[in-house]
C-alpha cells in the first residue's frame, strides 16, 4: 500500500530548535515500507553515532519514541524514530497487526537504514525500545550483531503478557486454551466478514474500579498529554487477533547470548517492573559478557513516567551509556 507522510509538525511534544528534522522511509525485508522521523543535531557534518527508536507498543513515532529521538539528537546523536509495520504512517496490510518476527525485523530494517546512511557511522549504531518495544529491542540485539548498544525503557515482554496475562494471572494451560478458543473463533468471524474487529484502545471513560495501571495509561493516551489520532492505544486499538502469534513466541529466550551492551530502565512503582527484573536475570544468566549489562530502577516512577516526563527519564544516564558503548 502507498503511504502518506504528514509533513507538518504533529507531535505530542514541542519541536526543538537544536536539531534538524525530516521524514524518511525505508523497507524491511518483507517489502513493507516504514515511515520514520530523522533527527540530526544542527550543524553536524560528520558521520554520527546513530540510534533507532520505537515504542511504546500501540503508540506512534509522534509520541514517546519521537521525544526520545529528538532529545538524544539534542545530545549529539543521529536518531531515527519509526512507526512499526501495519501502524501509524508505515505500510503493511491488513492494518493494526503485530508480529514478534516482523516487528523485530522492523528494528533490523532501521539498523539497515542507519548502517547505509552517509550521515551515520555504521560501527556506532544503537537502539532504544520503549514499553513493548523494549522487549523487541532486546530480541533484535540478540539477533543483530551490528547493534552495539541497546536501551529498553519501561519494558514489556509482549510474548509473556499475551501468553500469561497481566501479572501472569492467566498462567495455566486451561487459561491459555480458553484464550486460544476465543481468538480462533474471532478469526472465523473476521474471515467470514472480510474485515478485522478492533480490540479497543485504552478504556474511556474510566470505570470507577479501574486498576492503577489502566488509569496510568488513560492519563497518557486519552488526554492532551499523549493523545495522537494515529495512535492505536489512543483510539480503537489493535485487531482482536492482532497479537495472537505472540502467545507462542518467547522473544527473550536467547537474551543471555547478547554480547553488546544493554541498559534496562524501569520505574520503581511501575506495574510492569517485573518484566525488566526477570529479563535482566535471564540476560545475565550464563552471558559471556555480563559486565556491560545494567538494570536501573528509577525511584518513585510509574510506567508512563518513562514515556514523556523529562524530569524523570534519565537522559543523562542514557547519553553516557551510548557515548561509552558507541565510540
Amino acid at each position: 500500500m502507498a503511504i502518506t507522510l504528514q509533513e507538518t509538525w504533529d507531535k505530542t511534544f514541542k519541536k526543538s530548535e537544536k536539531v534538524d528534522h525530516r521524514k524518511v522511509t525505508f523497507k524491511n525485508r518483507y517489502g513493507i515500507e516504514l515511515a520514520a522521523d530523522l533527527y540530526k543535531p544542527k550543524g553536524a557534518n560528520e558521520r554520527l553515532a546513530a540510534i533507532a527508536v520505537c515504542g511504546p507498543f500501540g503508540a506512534v513515532k509522534e509520541q514517546a519514541s519521537g521525544l526520545y529521538a529528538q532529545t538524544m539528537a539534542e545530545r549529539g546523536f543521529l536518531t531515527l524514530a519509526f512507526d512499526p509495520s501495519f501502524t501509524g504512517e508505515s505500510g503493511g496490510f491488513p492494518r493494526y497487526m503485530a508480529s514478534p518476527d516482523i516487528n523485530t525485523e522492523d528494528f533490523q530494517a532501521a539498523v539497515d537504514y542507519l548502517c547505509t546512511s552517509p550521515e551515520a557511522d555504521p560501527e556506532r549504531v544503537g537502539i532504544i525500545g520503549i514499553c513493548g518495544w523494549g522487549g523487541l529491542a532486546i530480541n533484535a540485539a540478540a539477533l543483530d550483531t551490528r547493534i552495539k548498544a541497546t536501551v529498553s525503557s519501561t519494558m514489556y515482554d509482549m510474548t509473556r503478557v499475551n501468553a500469561n496475562g497481566y501479572f501472569d494471572g492467566e498462567n495455566s494451560e486451561q487459561a491459555r486454551h480458553e484464550k486460544k478458543v476465543a481468538l480462533n473463533a474471532q478469526r472465523t468471524k473476521d474471515f467470514a466478514s472480510g474485515s478485522y474487529a478492533l480490540g479497543g484502545g485504552v478504556v474511556d471513560p474510566l470505570p470507577d474500579d479501574a486498576p492503577f495501571f489502566v488509569k496510568d495509561y488513560h492519563d497518557y493516551y486519552k488526554t492532551a498529554r499523549g493523545y495522537h489520532p494515529r495512535s492505536l492505544n489512543s483510539n480503537g486499538g489493535w485487531n482482536v487477533i492482532g497479537c495472537m502469534s505472540f502467545m507462542n513466541m518467547p522473544i527473550l529466550k536467547y537474551s543471555n547470548e547478547i554480547r553488546s551492551a544493554v541498559l534496562l530502565i524501569h520505574g520503581e512503582k511501575a506495574h510492569s517492573r517485573y518484566f525488566s527484573r526477570d529479563a535482566f536475570a535471564n540476560m545475565t544468566d550464563g552471558n559471556p559478557c555480563p559486565e556491560n549489562k545494567e538494570l536501573l530502577i528509577i525511584p518513585g516512577a510509574v510506567h508512563t513516567d518513562l514515556y514523556d516526563r523529562l524530569d524523570i527519564i534519565p537522559f543523562d544516564k542514557i547519553e553516557s551509556f551510548f557515548k561509552t558503548y558507541l565510540k
